[in-house]
């Protein structure tokens, strides 16, 4: 009798990984029976994945493919992968998802929705013009919500990125992996640099000399990159951050390196990005150094 139940209980498990396979753009009940006046078991929210086992009229008997339960849903907003714009119409769930989370009351959860529906589109459309897109939205979500985590821990200031708390960086490498060469893998690529920065310089001067090594590094591996501007910015604004730090430890040497250096950054961003906020930031960072202001600590003159 016991085997007899334990065959039983799998059998769901056994349809399910031969069953078609669909992905929820919508909320959806699972009743007991295909009939909407029946005992309702659970939900499900956009990004689920379900397998099909059966159907019946306009109901669909299913079972979660990442969770345990099963049952019927109404046949409305599954998309198969045979389901004609299946790619676009998941990635417009997955968009409206994601705004849904921007806003401030917006509902519960639709940041993990957005997440999902993006991965999901990618993985049943990966031949789609949207697919590196999609998979880099839902590696940039899952990177955000993990940030945020990392940044709320004590050692989210400690000046050695190898003693903070890491963000995983497999999903952004997955982007990388498999769409090399693209923005999407750019993009990705830059994502890694937060994990490799100092928490806190607390007036080291270690920590913005390696990090503007790391910026100038990344924008000569990914000279095309959407990022390439703010890169080039990053690494001229700790070169002048260094000016004064230096200034502290009485190297006017190394001070009037980090200044000369600093300014052929900052003009290398005003030259190539001179109609974007970087170039725009540059040009005053410019102005900033000619007037001898700090742009490090706490000196006010």
């Amino acid at each position: 009798m016991a085997i007899g139940l334990v065959a039983l209980g799998a059998m769901p498990q056994l349809c399910a990984a031969q069953a078609e396979r669909a992905i929820m753009v919508r909320e959806a009940y699972i009743y007991i029976a295909p009939d909407s006046t029946s005992t309702r078991m659970g939900s499900l929210t956009p990004g689920r994945e379900v397998a099909i086992l059966e159907t019946s009229r306009a109901w669909l008997h299913i079972t979660q493919v990442d969770g345990t339960l099963s049952g019927w849903i109404l046949d409305k907003g599954v998309v198969r992968a045979s389901t004609p714009d299946g790619d676009k119409i998941v990635f417009g769930a997955a968009a409206d998802s994601e705004t849904e989370a921007s806003r401030r009351y917006g509902r519960k959860g639709a940041d993990k929705d957005a997440m999902r529906l993006y991965r999901r589109m990618a993985e049943y459309f990966p031949q789609s013009p949207l697919a590196g897109e999609a998979l880099y939205r839902s590696a940039d979500i899952r990177w955000q919500l993990e940030a945020f985590d990392v940044s709320s821990l004590p050692s989210a200031k400690e000046r050695n990125p190898l003693l903070r708390a890491q963000i995983n960086e497999e999903w952004m490498r997955e982007v990388m992996k498999k769409f090399p060469g693209t923005k999407w893998a750019d993009l990705a690529a830059y994502h890694l640099i937060e994990n490799r920065v100092c928490g806190d310089w607390a007036g080291d001067p270690k920590c913005p000399e390696k990090e503007s090594e790391i910026y100038e590094k990344y924008v000569r591996e990914h000279p095309q990159s959407p990022k390439a501007a703010e890169a080039l910015y990053q690494a001229a604004w700790r070169q002048a951050a260094l000016i004064q730090m230096y200034k502290d430890e009485e190297n006017a040497g190394r001070s009037s390196s980090a200044k000369n250096k600093a300014v052929a950054l900052a003009r290398q961003v005003a030259s190539q990005y001179g109609q974007t906020d970087w170039g725009a930031r540059a040009q005053t960072l410019l102005y900033l150094i000619a007037q001898d202001v700090p742009t490090y600590g706490n000196a006010i003159q």
